[in-house]
């Protein structure tokens, strides 16, 4: 996955926007697409391996050496400070986390995004939201009620990968836009266009 510098461009951002509005022709539901860096800074958890480190480091110090507790508990304070500044370092930040609580963190801030961007307040809940975090490696399509009752899991799961293979080659777009279609696919044949006009903007939210 792509988990750094921009993640799309605005070139990019106008094909994804081009997508939903001719995804959205066929469809009276609306499609929302949320791209997240990351869910969550996770500056907890440096401290909490540097403390860590650093409360087992005087056992080391006292089988090892000779020094006095003075300078044992200098040392135990200059390896905590070095530890965890050296942890701050993304990559290996995230690497600390587990899995299970990067993908928690990661879904909470996707139904956050759902309700946020009005995804939830569209007419008749036809509303669907493709959403992606890049530092968890996360993927989610999330239908509202009117959409959700309606569609086979395995369905979104199929977007979900056609998603999360291009994203994996480093095609952030071609991956919204595959998803885009998929849903518009879906949506057509549960809520076609009735002739009223779309609530939410044709776009994608990049945090």
């Amino acid at each position: 996955m792509i988990t750094d510098g921009a993640p799309i461009t605005e070139q990019d951002r106008a094909r994804i926007a081009a997508a939903i509005h001719a995804a959205e022709q066929r469809t009276a539901g609306d499609i929302v697409c949320v791209l997240m860096r990351s869910s969550s800074s996770y500056s907890y958890a440096p401290l909490l391996w540097a403390s860590f480190v650093a409360l087992l480091s005087p056992w080391a110090l006292v089988a090892a050496t000779q020094l006095s507790v003075t300078r044992i508990l200098a040392l135990q304070v200059a390896i905590f400070f070095v530890v965890g500044l050296a942890l701050m370092y993304p990559p290996l930040r995230m690497a600390l986390v587990p899995r299970a609580i990067k993908r928690t963190r990661a879904h909470r801030a996707g139904m956050e995004q759902f309700f946020a961007r009005g995804v939830a307040q569209t007419k008749n809940r036809m509303g669907v939201m493709i959403f992606v975090s890049l530092a968890e490696h996360y993927a989610h399509v999330v239908a509202d009620d009117g959409i959700a009752s309606r569609v086979d899991h395995m369905v979104w799961r199929t977007t979900v990968d056609a998603l999360t293979t291009h994203i994996g080659q480093g095609r952030v777009a071609d991956g919204f836009i595959a998803a885009i279609e998929l849903c518009g696919n879906v949506m057509a044949e549960i809520a076609p266009a009735d002739g009223t006009g779309h609530t939410l903007p044709d776009r994608i939210y990049v945090l």
